[in-house]
């Protein structure tokens, strides 16, 4: 079982619930670079946050992921296809995806194999697109504070692969010639209740948990309350999002 699975396949309903939703703008401009809106496939799909937006603008959407508890673990997939497998092995055909999207995984598995399993299960003009959000934006005084637990506090308890998302996916190299995407953003409009429940879901915070036997979120809240006011006020909460997308066949 990869370090992905490890963390994310027994906590997929808390996930789903406090994971800031992708801007439908992001999944428009999908679609109008596919060559046709056949099949979409959704790569390390989790709880299905990438996949739902795609039924919306393709015939069929296919979600793979390799934990099935996190395929099984929220409702209303509609009419989303789910398929438990790993990045690097799809049990697909060849040259069937039109569009092929990996959100918020990549760095999980940026690997020269999974890039060619992309590349076979993609129509020869199809489209290949993933991104990560990394460290949220707020105002400078909150950001501060968060700031300080991300890179300070939960140093050394954040698996590998979040190096890659804190480089905005700069690190990877992607055989094919990259496309720049337009600069979407997450947005969010939470109070302190739900920006504590989302800090939560960070795998830095479940290794501190499991390594302290406490909770550093909890630790942090007098902090963060005294900066936020009254905790039922919504802020406006910011990710930018960054991109490894092109056409893995031309």
């Amino acid at each position: 079982m990869g370090d992905s699975v490890r963390l994310f396949s027994i906590r997929s309903d808390e996930y789903a619930q406090f994971r800031p939703t992708y801007p439908d703008d992001l999944f428009r401009w999908l679609a109008d670079r596919s060559p046709r809106r056949r099949y979409a496939l959704d790569v390390a799909a989790g709880s299905g946050q990438a996949t739902l937006p795609l039924l919306d603008h393709f015939e069929q959407v296919l979600a793979c992921d390799a934990s099935p508890h996190q395929l099984s673990g929220s409702s209303g997939w509609r009419s989303a296809t789910r398929l438990a497998a790993e990045a690097e092995r799809l049990p697909l055909r060849e040259g069937m995806a039109d569009l092929l999207v990996v959100a918020q995984a990549l760095h999980w598995f940026a690997t020269p194999a999974f890039f060619a399993e992309a590349k076979r299960v993609l129509a020869p003009d199809g489209f290949f697109c993933a991104w990560c959000y990394s460290l949220l934006r707020i105002e400078p005084m909150l950001d501060a504070v968060i700031a300080c637990l991300h890179g300070d506090t939960l140093n050394g308890y954040w698996p590998q692969g979040r190096a890659s998302v804190d480089a905005g996916y700069r690190d990877i190299q992607a055989p094919f010639k990259a496309l720049e995407p337009p600069n979407f953003a997450i947005e969010a409009h939470w109070n302190l209740p739900q920006l504590l429940g989302y800090m939560r879901t960070w795998s830095a915070v479940k290794q501190w948990q499991k390594v302290h036997g406490n909770d550093p979120i909890t630790q942090l809240e007098p902090e963060l309350a005294q900066c936020w006011g009254d905790p039922e006020r919504q802020r406006r909460v910011r990710w930018p999002l960054h991109f490894v997308a092109g056409y893995p066949g031309r």
